[in-house]
């Protein structure tokens, strides 16, 4: 197996805000597979929130790539994500990286779409759209961002809050597109009561559900919100692997999975299983990322609820192509092989 991985420096379209900080750019990392003529992609999107950087992710590499080379064999998945778990407990982004090119590696080797691979359907009536996200800004500015993303086809918008002017936003936004679906996320910037305040509000408003309204570090503050909020509560920070599902399991609705917290697309089936085990929805977000990734948390479309995988559409000029995505709607049936990724 011949592998490589680049770092890719990726400019957003408009620098992205929310409650933590600000960001123009971002950094992925690349991974390709080669084996037999057939090339699989795959990207990691580390952020430090969790501790993950692209050196970090760049120094590990050689050390998964080696425990992928050990198993001999790229369709051996459960048992190249347990090598790699050996080599490092933490790191979920580097080892999605090379878990995504796996599974893209083995689609295109059999000549089948990655989602086949897994059991599923292209219907699009059971693949959800995604949201696309509004960051912080001047309200008058996210407003408009709003209704520019209605005009040009998302009908779901994913709200980001975390000021002492987040009602104000949601109202703006609300009287800019009228029709949308609205979600909010705090992005922990709340109190636990003043989170509760803010969800009675934001019902009348017609929000859907808000995500992760209170500090990761605060189960008990999170449960304070489930336990008296007027609408369905998310947990994202709260919950990166399905180790964690049975500790939010009696303080949220819906978990937020993304493939930089598990380590991609395999154990991302396990935290679904474990979700669902627990009366859970289940929600597929990601970082900033390029098709690179976004492709390969695609592939699991039918077996979510909810959608927020504009990582890629929030990018100036992604270097991959990926699952076609119109209206929100990914087209999974466009895609031949693999995830469906390309470098342009």
């Amino acid at each position: 197996m011949n592998v490589t991985f680049e770092r890719v420096e990726l400019a957003l379209e408009v620098p992205f805000r929310i409650s933590r900080g600000t960001t123009a750019t971002t950094e992925n990392v690349v991974v390709t597979l080669e084996v037999d003529g057939k090339t699989g992609y795959g990207a990691a999107a580390p952020s430090t929130h969790y501790g993950e950087t692209a050196a970090t992710v760049e120094a590990l590499l050689p050390e998964l790539l080696a425990a992928v080379d050990a198993v001999g064999d790229p369709h051996a998945r459960r048992e190249v994500a347990d090598r790699m778990q050996s080599v490092a407990r933490d790191n979920p982004a580097a080892k999605a990286a090379v878990d995504i090119a796996l599974w893209d590696l083995a689609g295109k080797r059999l000549e089948q779409p990655a989602y086949r691979l897994l059991g599923l359907s292209p219907d699009a009536d059971n693949c959800p759209a995604t949201s696309f996200t509004i960051g912080l800004d001047e309200t008058a500015a996210m407003a408009e961002r709003a209704r520019e993303a209605v005009d040009a086809g998302y009908p779901i918008l994913k709200v980001k809050l975390g000021t002492d002017r987040d009602l104000e936003i949601v109202e703006a936004i609300r009287a800019a597109a009228p029709a949308a679906t609205i979600r909010v996320d705090a992005n922990e910037a709340w109190r636990p009561k003043e989170a509760v305040r803010n969800c009675r509000t934001l019902e009348t408003f017609g929000v859907e559900f808000v995500e992760q309204p209170v500090a990761a570090e605060d189960p008990e503050g999170l449960r304070h919100v489930y336990e008296r909020s007027p609408l369905p509560i998310a947990a994202d920070e709260s919950c990166l692997t399905a180790a964690d599902v049975p500790r939010i399991a009696d303080r949220c609705d819906i978990v937020n999975l993304k493939m930089m917290k598990t380590g991609g697309v395999t154990p991302a089936i396990e935290l679904i299983h474990a979700a669902r085990a627990h009366g859970l929805e289940v929600m597929c977000g990601c970082m900033i990322e390029t098709n690179a990734a976004i492709a390969g948390a695609a592939q699991l479309l039918p077996l979510f609820d909810y959608a927020d995988l504009d990582g890629s559409l929030l990018l100036e000029d992604d270097p991959y192509t990926g699952v076609p995505v119109t209206a929100g709607r990914f087209d999974l049936g466009a895609v031949e092989a693999g995830t469906g990724v390309r470098p342009r």
